[in-house]
């Protein structure tokens, strides 16, 4: 076998570069290149296993390359922004998965991409009036977000260009599996303060983040489909619910909108049962199917379309199978997938724990030659005993089960001591799926009543049974039957679990139901009413959407007859606690023990640490209170050069021009004359000193920027107006120099002089045009963000954060985030620092420079920005390594602080990189002076 670490070969930023395949025997070979998409079909009778490729994905795969490579033609401004800024790994805080990005850019390809990268491309549909489009993506890989970049993608476009109704709307409706589903995604309200837009930062801008929240997004669980039971009591008799009734009362507010887009998640649960489909009821309940919530789900979509019109059906699933009626084979794989990221990839990039399942025991194996704890339901001794009719709750478990619980025990007991010391909060969660409600009453007494070998797995408080009839009348908001002693259990596992008596009473004094689906959504979590449990039994699968994330040890006690089956249990365990990476930027493996589940997947056979404890989140918040320490900034979206011609003098070929009084009389006496004789008595005296209000300095300098305006205007290359500007500041220059001299005293009175140069001013200008030429210069203009023009501290939404933080005194943000030790360094510096008033981080604030690299129009976010003592705002980048792309970054940062100086109106700017921590305080010495 090929030597490795672990599973975990991919970054989960970047395309799969390379997969396991299977070799001979159990060997795995490491190969070059991505997996194709395909997918396994595993008989777990016949012990055989065939690989299905999916072609369809595979070609679309090479289209949408083509259409990246050839930077996405036919989108629209608004899409291309948001690819581009979703595709910025190294510029955001929460980078994307590769897998999300493909899926979105799939989507985007499909509706928007030029006709000749889809040619040839035929997607098949449901059978049904309206488009659906699958993305098959693994538990764990993230769906939510992919929701809501396409809500974000199809709203800001449905608002930029209301008239492609046909590709674009901004009214969304969700539809989810349960009311679990549904709560978890309240997040993909715009207005909810804990929503992915802001957590991710799906917009470019602010003022893009604005426009989203005129979405109209209506999240409603699957049973809203479903049509109104008849009244049986009312005297007055109604006629079935009209179409237009049944849309009014399902889509509430977005019942106004027509063109409407719909999101399925969980979208297996959606399908048309075509008419040659046999399954017995029996069949499909072992098998995890309800026939009546695919159907309904489908219909209620139907009457929807009629009413308004669903212009497509974005469908997200792990599984997109639906069933197909034949015995012991995988259900049939959904038409519409133009994506596909499934369990393998997802292991091998580690964005999900790896399973691992029993391969050998030092017992006997079966008639297969298989470990009997491989599939432990299909050995006779155990599937009789299980299936025997009126079995009681005392009856004792087969001993094939009792020794695997004995095992599996010792495993998740060696893994809670290890979570305990590391101080986890929440133990490790042992997870039993079985067959019928009998198996889980027998299965939760063996444990309670002190039979099961390990004593700290007998806690009744701990142990939670989940009552499927009764969770799933909390799924549709309903109310359960009445049972005393399941209500008794319920209140036992809220009031050990430690919670403050104000919420222990609010939680008890909801029905049971309610009671139940609480603690079940929030196993693991803490401050819930679920923190405490460490064992959890179910018959079925649970609920899609139940994340809870210390699950590693899952027991199967149930018919697999499928691997889908196997892969819908092992998902409710392969939600990761920690997303910490290994020096090749890899996540570090965390896995999740199975017994009993025969799930047909590559195997680690490598010892695996307990996941780390959960990291304690810290909110991030601009504070109104620190105001003083606002730090603001322009949004510039660009910075473009400007070459004009500009006007010079040559200055030192300039020879001094000497203006001698005696040269220019600036007064004059007039007296009567008759003949050749003069009057002297009757001198008339004019003088210009008593004109002062016509020798102002303004006026002369403009009559002799128009003197030269004259005799240059057909000579300049540049506007007529930036030539009288120019003029008039050379003028101006030249008065002011030492090149013009007044040799009299007398004369250099100010008015006297302004007198003496006004009457010499042809002389002057053709003086100084004798030394003026013309050049060109080059200088910046900013173009801002329309929309959003200055950025500040106060605009910060908040956030949270599991990194390490620092507390602040010196900013107007609550916390600094070290993303590393010279961050922290860094913030310890501004605050004692004596130059500094006030510094942030720039995290989360929107603040980015753009920079071009190999061709492409890039963006980073510096490091720090620090409001220093003298006035002036430092731009600082903290920085170990130089290359180009650094450099490049760097000149993109001077060419905006320079465009920014050479604005005015934001203060002065400066900017530094920091290639050491010791060098910090001196740039901002440097800075301050």
């Amino acid at each position: 076998m090929t030597a490795r670490k672990s599973l975990i070969i991919n970054s989960p930023y970047l395309p799969p570069a390379c997969h396991w395949q299977q070799g001979a025997g159990t060997t795995l070979n490491l190969v070059d290149g991505r997996r194709p998409a395909a997918y396994e079909v595993f008989d777990t009778r016949n012990n055989t296993k065939r690989t299905e490729e999916l072609k369809l994905v595979n070609r679309i795969r090479e289209r949408v390359q083509a259409w990246r490579d050839a930077d996405y033609p036919g989108v629209t401004q608004v899409t291309r922004s948001l690819l581009e800024h979703w595709g910025e790994r190294e510029a955001r805080t929460l980078p994307f998965y590769f897998c999300q990005i493909e899926a979105i850019e799939t989507l985007v390809w499909w509706v928007e991409a030029t006709a000749e990268f889809k040619q040839g491309i035929f997607l098949e549909g449901d059978g049904g009036p309206w488009e659906r489009i699958c993305n098959k993506m693994a538990t764990g890989s993230g769906k939510t977000t992919v929701m809501a970049m396409i809500i974000t993608w199809q709203v800001l476009n449905a608002l930029a260009y209301p008239k492609r109704n046909k590709d674009f709307s901004k009214a969304v409706f969700i539809v989810a599996p349960g009311l679990t589903v549904r709560e978890r995604l309240q997040v993909l309200l715009p207005g909810n303060p804990a929503n992915v837009y802001d957590e991710f930062h799906l917009c470019p801008s602010e003022a893009l983040r604005q426009k989203l929240n005129q979405a109209e997004v209506l999240i409603e669980n699957w049973h809203t489909l479903m049509p109104l039971k008849p009244t049986t009591r009312s005297v007055v008799k109604k006629g079935a619910e009209s179409d237009e009734a049944f849309t009014r009362r399902v889509l509430g507010k977005l019942s106004s909108y027509k063109d409407i887009i719909v999101i399925n998640d969980e979208a297996h649960h959606a399908y048309r049962k075509p008419a040659d489909i046999k399954i017995s009821k029996k069949d499909a309940e072992e098998r995890g199917i309800d026939l009546e919530e695919a159907t309904r789900w489908i219909e209620g979509l139907d009457r929807l379309h009629k009413t308004r019109r669903i212009i497509r059906c974005f469908d997200l699933s792990a599984t997109p199978f639906a069933p197909t009626g034949k015995t012991n084979t995988d259900e049939g794989l959904f038409g519409w997938i133009v994506s596909d990221f499934g369990l393998n990839d997802a292991i091998e990039g580690g964005l999900v724990k790896t399973p691992r399942v029993v391969v050998r025991d030092s017992a006997l194996p079966n008639a297969k030659l298989r470990s009997k704890l491989y599939h432990l339901y299909r050995e006779p001794e155990v599937s009789e005993d299980l299936n025997r009719k009126a079995a009681k709750p005392e009856d004792p478990l087969p001993k094939l089960v009792q020794d695997a619980y004995t095992l599996l025990g010792a495993d998740w007991r060696e893994a809670a001591s290890q979570w305990a010391e590391s101080g986890h909060t929440s133990p490790p969660v042992m997870l039993t799926v079985c067959n019928r409600t009998e198996t889980a009453a027998r299965i939760e007494r063996y444990f309670t009543s002190g039979d099961a070998f390990w004593p700290e797995l007998h806690a009744p408080e701990k142990t939670l049974r989940v009552d499927s009839k009764v969770l799933e009348k909390a799924e549709i908001g309903e109310a359960a039957g009445a049972d005393k002693d399941y209500e008794a259990r319920l209140k036992q596992i809220v009031e050990a679990a430690g919670l403050p008596s104000d919420r222990q009473e609010a939680l008890l004094s909801l029905k049971k139901e309610e009671v139940l689906r609480s603690i079940v959504d929030n196993v693991g979590k803490r401050g819930t009413a679920g923190q405490k449990l460490q064992n959890v039994i179910s018959v079925a699968m649970l609920s899609e959407g139940w994340d809870a994330k210390n699950v590693t040890h899952i027991m199967g006690l149930r018919a697999f007859t499928s691997q889908l089956l196997c892969e819908q249990v092992i998902g409710r365990g392969l939600r990761r606690v920690s997303y910490e990476t290994d020096e090749n930027g890899l996540f570090l493996p965390e896995y999740v023990n199975v017994f009993g589940v025969p799930l047909s997947i590559f195997q680690d056979d490598g010892e695996g640490p307990p996941p780390p404890p959960p990291k304690p989140s810290t909110q991030i918040e601009s504070l109104p209170e620190r105001n003083s320490l606002e730090i603001r900034w322009p949004n510039v979206l660009r910075v473009d050069p400007v070459v004009r011609p500009v006007l010079a003098v040559r200055w030192d070929e300039v020879e001094a021009l000497q203006l001698k009084p005696e040269d220019t009389p600036i007064s004059a006496e007039i007296a009567p004359a008759l003949g050749g004789a003069t009057d002297w008595s009757k001198i008339h005296v004019i003088d210009l000193e008593l004109l002062p209000e016509q020798f102002r300095l303004q006026r002369l300098i403009f009559v002799a920027a128009r003197k030269a305006y004259e005799q240059m205007q057909e000579k300049f290359s540049g506007g007529r107006e930036y030539l009288v500007y120019q003029l008039i500041r050379l003028v101006e220059e030249f008065i002011d120099s030492d090149k013009l001299v007044i040799p009299s005293l007398f004369h250099q009175e100010p008015l006297r002089r302004r007198i003496l140069l006004t009457l010499n001013v042809n002389r002057i200008v053709e003086y100084l045009l004798r030394y003026v030429y013309e050049q060109n210069t080059e200088r910046v203009e900013l173009i801002f963000d329309e929309d959003a023009p200055i950025g500040s501290t106060r605009y910060m939404r908040t956030w949270y954060t599991t990194k390490p933080n620092l507390p602040t005194v010196r900013s107007q943000i609550s916390h600094v985030v070290g993303d590393s030790a010279w961050e922290g360094h860094a913030a310890n510096v501004f605050e004692t620092s004596n130059n500094v008033v006030s510094y942030v981080k720039n995290d989360h604030l929107g603040f980015q420079i753009y920079y071009m690299w190999n061709g492409s129009r890039r963006r980073f976010l510096p490091d720090f920005l620090v409001r220093l003592k003298n006035g002036k705002t430092l731009v600082l980048e903290i920085k170990g390594v130089d290359d180009d792309q650094n450099r490049a970054k760097r000149a993109a940062l001077a060419t905006w602080v320079q465009g920014v100086n050479q604005k005015g109106g934001f203060g002065v700017w400066t900017h530094a990189v920091a290639f050491a921590p010791s060098q910090i305080a001196d740039l901002l010495a440097e800075a301050a002076k």
